[in-house]
């Protein structure tokens, strides 16, 4: 029977889970929550001041809009399965389920990627060519761009995900981690996974990569110029524009490289790393371009007392 089992074609996988944090499900569960619906509220509460508010119809809060979008999505793919098994439920999910999972992962992961490198753009624009800014960043540019990120992150899972999931799979798998991603799933392959594993990753790592030199670019760019303003407001204003964009960026790409770029892997550091990326920084960016943002505080404020009155 076992040997019937371990050569019948897998139809689910088992969630491990993070690892040694057994008896900790409940503490787990609180975090993960509180987490998420901070995201889901913050993230809501940016889109709505986006779109509610003239002041706010500019190419850097049409991506910070969209950015919002990918953050209430990206948590979504892992949290809700990894809370009702905190609650008790069936840590399996099954063999489609899975691969939808790593699917979304890479390709909202992916589209959070290029759009970091858009913003990037827009902000080197504004402050680089700022009589030219409006001409370039004009709002057929904007839409352009923003397609392409999502198009070309389409293209990007779907490889990732054929590549993964062509190999075939026998027996309940443990996955484990807390949802479907490459480095947990490809082991499980009864097959050889060299090539996966190389194309995998190189293009994960290439993209990743790629798109932080062409980040580093802009914002190398935007310095120099910022140096040459000549009154420190004028520095000072400039830079705040910046600031809250490169703080994002960084709390994306440092989870990256923990995960994806390190020689050797760790089970519980890869887990921590993925916390971080799929729950913790999503919930902070509303704080970080709200906090210091005074246009985006008064939208808010308008829309709140606004939503209120009616």
């Amino acid at each position: 029977i076992v040997k019937m089992r371990n050569h019948t074609p897998a139809t689910e996988f088992l969630l491990m889970g993070i690892p040694h944090t057994q008896g900790l499900e409940h503490a787990l569960f609180v975090f993960f929550l509180a987490f998420y619906l901070l995201t889901l509220v913050g993230n809501l509460l940016i889109l709505l001041a986006t779109l509610t508010s003239s002041n706010l119809h500019t190419p850097m809060y049409f991506f910070l809009g969209n950015l919002s979008v990918l953050d209430i999505f990206f948590p979504s793919v892992s949290s809700p399965k990894m809370m009702l098994y905190l609650l008790g439920q069936s840590q399996t999910i099954s063999y489609q389920g899975c691969a939808c999972q790593l699917f979304f992962y890479h390709f909202l992961g992916c589209t959070e990627c290029f759009l970091y490198t858009v913003m990037a753009y827009d902000r080197f624009a504004a402050i680089c060519h700022p009589l030219r800014y409006t001409a370039i960043m004009n709002p057929r540019v904007c839409a352009i761009l923003t397609l392409r990120t999502w198009m070309g992150s389409s293209v990007h899972a779907s490889v990732l995900t054929f590549l993964v999931f062509k190999l075939p799979y026998y027996g309940l798998k443990e996955v484990g981690n807390f949802f479907c991603d490459i480095p947990v799933v490809l082991p499980l392959a009864c097959a050889d996974t060299s090539l996966a594993h190389r194309v995998s990753f190189t293009n994960v790592g290439v993209v990743a990569l790629l798109c932080f030199l062409l980040v580093l670019t802009s914002y190398t760019c935007i310095v120099i110029s910022i140096l040459r303003i000549s009154s420190s407001e004028g520095r000072h204003r400039a830079f705040s524009t910046c600031s809250a964009h490169l703080t994002s960026v960084l709390l994306f790409y440092g989870p990256v490289v923990l995960i994806y770029l390190r020689p050797a892997s760790s089970p519980w550091l890869d887990s921590v790393a993925q916390v971080l990326n799929n729950i913790v920084a999503p919930s902070l960016n509303p704080l970080i371009y709200s906090l210091r943002n005074k246009d985006v505080k008064l939208a808010l404020r308008k829309a709140l007392i606004h939503g209120v009155h009616t």
